[in-house]
């Protein structure tokens, strides 16, 4: 067949026109990210979700800044005292606006303190931050008094997850105000520039911004929930940079000489909160098909035999592909309040079964765990594993995969046998996890939001109570040892695994973790550049 005259004409044609588009790009210096968490709102305090927080850090900042481990660093407040044990005095920069104008003072942290409390609408509301704040009140412009219930060495770090929003425009507005953009009016690196549900985010360079200069001009932050999607995003030159990439093409990327991939420890684990609750549950029943009129999972034992059930290991280094590390606990090993008394979790499966004939289920029964298909990285393949491992000790397990939108309201109302969550350990110390996922639910005191099982055990709620007042950074850590030890005992949630951090990016950018998996353009440089 006789070649076309036009076919290398049309090539170089087409090739300039890619490195003139590439050329373009770079000179409006523009950055696009794939991620993976939903984003439930634009509104900073409507939920704790992974990839609303994420979001929320382009736009808001909050009164300190906490980085993993516990650091805190300056933010809104320069800095900060204890005028006794429960009394605290936030001295806060002069030098800020918000976007449209407005100085910046300290009626503005009050109002969001109080506003954190209760956003009409929340599944996951910030109230726990703010549980032991008795009071906060301005003292004038730039200094607040926070005064709280009891003595709280943690109030820092606590509050520093709550994104502080204006007075002036979060006073008269609601959730959908900040949806639409209206009352998107913060302090941080980047202004509004528009939001699609389910898609995109896309905001600019703020030229007020009090700190650093950001890197980038204009960001658009889009949301691709399936991994291969975001690799094939970003390899077809869609977006510069994915996040929680795919554990099946991890070694795939490593070898694409046009990509560079970054893996760093990551503090979120995934667990297992079984329900707790008293009475029938129509997603336990026995080997009939009959609801159960008693739930199995109350009894120690049958936790403990769904745990050991469990080949963590095989998770791991199948599912997993090497990208986590076996957990027996909520925080990963040398961290603080990480147990290293608490012994692996072996994998038992005739201890499983011994177990369930001595709690009075020597046949077993059915059940069904519910994961979300959209939240959680191999979350539906893990689970999937864990079902079989547990159906071959006798108890016959269904996976459901729901949607994060259906997932979460029912999960948090303690409507499933069994939820699967991952929880991200973002103030990187035991004390988190625990106020949050593990305390006595109590959405009047902020704790237990995430408890999803409504797991309750007295010893545990005293834990949290005496790490609450515990000054001593030596005498709080043990404390949290303490619990950590409780809950394995009690098997008050079965620990899977922890995520490592792994973002791609095309070569000539670098990604480094800002807050335990968050994923921002701040995060983003030029290899070489600026911020290198």
């Amino acid at each position: 067949m006789k070649k076309s005259q036009h076919a290398i004409p049309a090539l170089a044609v087409l090739t300039a026109a890619l490195m003139a588009g590439t050329a373009a790009h770079a000179q409006k210096n523009d950055l696009s990210i794939g991620f993976a968490d939903p984003v439930s709102s634009v509104d900073p305090e409507l939920n704790n979700h992974a990839g609303d927080r994420s979001l929320a850090l382009h736009f808001w900042d909050s009164i300190v800044e906490s980085r993993d481990g516990g650091k805190l660093l300056p933010a809104l407040a320069s800095s900060w005292k204890t005028l006794d044990d429960k009394t605290w005095e936030f001295k806060l920069r002069n030098d800020i606006k918000w976007q449209d104008g407005t100085p910046f003072t300290a009626d503005d942290i009050v109002f969001s303190l109080q506003r954190a409390r209760s956003v009409p609408g929340s599944v996951a509301s910030y109230s726990g931050a703010v549980r032991s704040v008795e009071s906060a009140t301005a003292k004038d412009p730039q200094t607040v008094i926070i005064k709280t219930a009891t003595p709280n060495p943690m109030l820092p770090l606590e509050i520093a997850s709550v994104y502080i929003v204006s007075k002036h425009v979060g006073e008269k507005s609601r959730t959908e105000d900040y949806n639409a953009g209206r009352a998107v009016v913060g302090t941080g690196p980047y202004k509004f520039v528009s939001y699609v549900p389910g898609d995109r985010t896309v905001f600019e360079r703020s030229p007020t911004y009090y700190g650093p200069r950001p890197v980038w001009d204009k960001v658009t932050y889009r949301y691709i929930n399936n991994g291969a999607a975001r690799t094939a995003a970003l390899l077809a030159g869609d977006v510069d940079v994915i996040d929680k990439v795919a554990v099946t093409d991890v070694d795939k990327l490593r070898k694409t000489s046009s990509v560079s991939v970054y893996t760093y420890p990551g503090l979120r684990v995934l667990l297992l909160q079984p329900t707790l609750r008293t009475g029938p549950n129509e997603f336990i029943q026995d080997n009939n098909g009959k609801v159960l009129e008693k739930n199995p999972l109350q009894d120690q034992r049958v936790r403990q035999a769904l745990s050991v059930a469990i080949n963590r290991k095989a998770i791991v280094d199948r599912v997993m592909q090497g990208t986590a590390t076996e957990a027996n606990q909520w925080m990963p090993k040398n961290t603080f309040g990480y147990n290293p008394d608490v012994k692996d979790i072996a994998y038992n499966p005739e201890q499983a079964k011994k177990l369930l004939a001595e709690a009075g289920f020597p046949q077993g029964f059915q059940l069904t765990i519910h994961v979300p298909g959209d939240r959680y990285p191999q979350a539906p393949e893990t689970i999937q594993a864990v079902a079989q491992f547990w159906t071959r000790v006798g108890v016959k397990t269904k996976v459901e995969v729901a949607p994060w939108s259906v997932y979460s309201g029912r999960a948090s109302k303690n409507e499933y046998a069994v939820s699967v969550i991952a929880w991200g350990n973002g103030t990187g110390e035991a004390g988190y996890g625990l106020l949050q996922t593990l305390a006595t639910n109590d959405p009047k005191r902020g704790r237990g939001i995430n408890n999803w099982g409504r797991y309750s055990n007295e010893n545990v709620d005293k834990a949290l109570d005496a790490a609450t007042v515990e000054f001593d950074a030596r005498r709080r850590e043990a404390v949290f040892r303490h619990a950590a030890k409780l809950v394995t005992d009690d098997v008050g949630q079965i620990p899977l695994f922890h995520y490592q951090n792994i973002w791609a990016a095309k070569k000539g950018l670098k990604v480094v973790p800002l807050l335990s998996d968050r994923t921002t353009a701040m995060q983003v440089t030029r290899v070489g550049g600026n911020g290198q």
